[in-house]
């Protein structure tokens, strides 16, 4: 079975082909969070960047590319149908329907 930390990259670079083909600026992503017993951060930096931090670490795989994918939209401030749209794109790149199924 392969690393937490290589699936988090392996879904890192999926993401990101996938946002900036949407036109959508991609965060920094990092684990873990800064912040103690939160499953998620996101941080706003004053250059205009975003780092989301996630829990990978004794956590289902499928909720940790569900807090990966919501990281983006948060960072984009993406709501509605646009959000919905996107958050279907960004799944499929990081193959939601074998996660859904599995």
């Amino acid at each position: 079975m392969e690393s937490p930390s290589l699936r988090f990259a392996e879904a890192v670079r999926s993401l990101g082909i996938e946002a900036r083909r949407r036109g959508l600026a991609m965060p920094g992503f990092r684990s873990p969070p800064r912040l103690a017993g939160v499953h998620r951060s996101l941080r706003r930096r004053p250059d205009g960047g975003v780092v989301v931090a996630i829990v990978l670490r004794g956590r289902p795989w499928a909720a940790v590319l569900a807090d990966m994918v919501e990281g983006v939209l948060a960072a984009n401030r993406l709501e509605g149908a646009r959000a919905d749209t996107l958050r279907g794109a960004l799944w499929a790149s990081v193959g939601g329907d074998a996660v859904a199924a599995a």
